[in-house]
């Protein structure tokens, strides 16, 4: 990282254009807070927002359409067109073309990312369906963002004001779950949340508690071995580095008790297991954030929504959310990079 832009540009990747990601961006970015902190850039395509502006008799909201990123102008929310005709938009129906324009739109603004062309993306819902083919195969954002920008690892990390929960293993099936925790995937994991919890959050000498993956944490081996023969273990070595990791704990008493507010963050083993909690207690506001990359990816903690395209009916929280926290992380980080420069 250089030096810190007057105002820094967030893109935002607009996903299906049939769900709800373009209702929720709309209503997201009409906070008086945008303009005063960064300036938004869509990657999609402007007769989208002009179809949704009508549909949702949204008149106040008001976007500047450019060519090229020379054009962006501050205090305007800026849209750029990915591709040439817009696909017919039709809300809540799975399609075809809409998923190559939320693919369209996920790798120019990609791209852009790693080229510092946009400071932070903000990645609005898509399907996984219509983008998945025999050329391309989706597992999801963050595999592909990770894989994109040419890291290692990363962390799928779900962030709010009462919760970070972050996963040992993400979108695959429950049977493969089992084999996929080792002792150096878990001390991976945590190593990028205790990382990302103090360069990210400003969180010095964090604390996290790492969950159990059978029922009672194996309850001594009887409902499971993982718990003994690798979680465990892998717990010990990073107690052994100075780390400040606990458990592992079963993860029904351990948020049924609500221990999970005395700690900065949470390792879970599996997918549901991290975000069935996260949502039922974040659902409105969570996000959920790429730790452990070279760049700032973020985006809210839900999907298309078919069901409720095009009604007016989206709650915009949870996208709004993932741009300020972009935000709030990027801020951050330069604060980090000042006092580096100080130091030095």
């Amino acid at each position: 990282m250089t030096a810190k832009p007057t105002k820094p540009i967030i893109g935002i990747s607009i996903g299906d254009i049939n769900g709800i990601g373009v209702e929720v961006c709309m209503k997201a970015l009409q906070d008086n807070r945008v303009h005063k902190n960064f300036t938004p850039l869509i990657y999609g395509h402007g007769k989208a927002l002009s179809i949704y502006k009508k549909m949702l008799d949204m008149e106040g909201f008001n976007f500047l359409q450019i060519r090229n990123l020379d054009e962006i102008q501050p205090k305007r929310i800026n849209v750029i067109n990915v591709v040439e005709e817009c696909p017919e938009i039709i809300p809540g129906v799975e399609t075809q073309e809409a998923g190559k324009l939320a693919l369209e739109a996920l790798q120019q603004a990609v791209d852009d990312l790693k080229e510092g062309k946009i400071q932070a993306l903000v990645t609005a819902p898509l399907n996984k369906n219509n983008i998945n083919s025999e050329e391309l195969k989706f597992v999801g954002h963050t595999e592909y963002i990770t894989n994109a920008v040419g890291a290692k690892d990363s962390l799928m990390f779900l962030v709010s004001d009462r919760l970070r929960v972050g996963l040992v293993t993400g979108h695959m099936p429950l049977t493969e779950v089992s084999k996929a925790v080792t002792v150096e995937k878990i001390k991976q994991k945590a190593n990028l949340m205790l990382k990302s919890l103090e360069q990210d959050f400003g969180i010095n000498r964090p604390k996290i508690a790492i969950l159990g993956l059978n029922p009672h944490a194996g309850e001594d081996g009887l409902l499971g071995k993982e718990e003994q023969e690798v979680i465990r273990p892998a717990i010990n070595q990073l107690k052994e580095e100075n780390k400040l990791v606990f458990g592992p704990y079963p993860s029904d008493g351990f948020f049924g008790m609500m221990h999970q507010t005395k700690f900065d963050g949470i390792l879970a083993m599996y997918h549901d297991q991290g975000l069935i909690p996260f949502k039922s207690m974040s659902f409105s506001d969570g996000v959920n954030f790429t730790a452990g990359l070279p760049v700032i990816r973020t985006s809210p903690d839900h999907g298309t929504a078919y069901n409720i395209a095009g009604k007016g009916l989206a709650d915009e929280g949870s996208m709004q959310a993932a741009i300020f926290l972009a935000a709030d992380i990027l801020k951050q980080h330069y604060v980090e990079m000042e006092e580096s420069e100080e130091g030095a």
